[in-house]
């Protein structure tokens, strides 16, 4: 079985479709996504800087429009089915069949500029990563700070959130057998400062008409299969504001069956994690086009 990854937001690096935009195909799909929400994504994906495209209102976009150009180089038909972290379960809506181009585009706008506002409501806000410890270990130190645990990424790692001093706390004093990294995110996602965008993309979202899923596609809240489009919108606007729960959905892809993986651009974190956290896979991870060729074969005798 095979199944397509979605990065999430903290993915993309400046100059990043620089690769991918030689590809004619893919740099008019990345003009075109651009254009259905008046953003500059090939500017944003070649030139920006890390700052400008650090803004959750440019990140999202910006990693949402490389993967959907990205997954329409592939042969989808032989797509068995898709999983995203986080931001990345946009796009996975796309490749299951749920969303159009344009109500992807529309949806991710939505939900980046509605973190993007909650975000500066309550500021000195941020994320870090937690590498290694036990994990009970790590909740509670997290817990004894005011942290939130917003992503459980599988692979010993634990994504933290909340202030910025209980952040630089953490850093200076992590959990035993830990090692924390600060993230260039600006806001704690996946967390209860986060309310506010879920109920402002709950609002946008009741004005999509969506198409039942033609391909498995699991939620990041709990991995469960999503058995229809009502029911991926409704967990997809919850997951704003809870942890997402990328090891579970591991797990659940090597129950169903998944031996191999395509991670779509920006390709790394995801094939890094599913290398530690799946056992047995097949990974291909489209870093650049340099690598389509790989996913090729691979769909091929799948």
């Amino acid at each position: 079985m095979l199944a397509l990854l979605c990065p999430g937001q903290g993915s993309q690096k400046p100059g990043f479709m620089n690769p991918w935009l030689e590809l004619p195909e893919f740099k008019e799909n990345i003009g075109s996504l651009g254009e259905l929400i008046k953003v500059d994504l090939i500017k944003h994906g070649s030139v920006s800087d890390e700052e400008t495209i650090r803004d959750t209102a440019i990140a999202q976009p910006l990693i949402v429009s490389a993967t959907v150009a990205t997954a329409n180089l592939l042969d989808l038909n032989q797509v068995d089915a898709v999983a995203g972290h986080s931001v990345g379960e946009v796009p996975a809506g796309y490749i299951a069949g749920i969303l159009s181009e344009s109500q992807t585009m529309g949806l991710v706008q939505a939900r980046a500029q509605a973190m993007a506002k909650a975000a500066k409501l309550i500021p000195d806000t941020g994320m870090a990563a937690v590498l290694g410890g036990e994990q009970a270990e790590v909740l509670s130190k997290l817990e004894s700070l005011g942290l939130s645990a917003a992503n459980f990424n599988g692979a010993g790692q634990i994504v933290a959130a909340g202030s910025t001093a209980a952040i630089a706390e953490l850093v200076a004093n992590p959990a035993a057998g830990s090692k924390v990294i600060p993230l260039a995110v600006a806001g704690a996602f996946h967390t209860k400062y986060m309310v506010e965008a879920g109920n402002e993309l709950a609002n946008y979202a009741n004005s999509l008409e969506l198409t039942e899923p033609s391909k498995t596609i699991w939620s990041n809240q709990n991995a469960q299969k999503i058995s229809s489009a009502e029911e991926y919108l409704k967990l997809l606007i919850g997951q704003v504001s809870n942890s997402v729960r990328w090891d579970l959905c591991m797990t659940a892809m090597e129950k169903a069956g998944v031996n191999q993986v395509i991670e779509l651009s920006p390709a790394g974190t995801l094939a890094g994690l599913a290398k530690r956290g799946m056992s047995g896979v097949e990974i291909v991870a489209l870093k650049s086009p340099a690598d389509l060729d790989s996913a090729k074969e691979m769909l091929a005798r799948k």
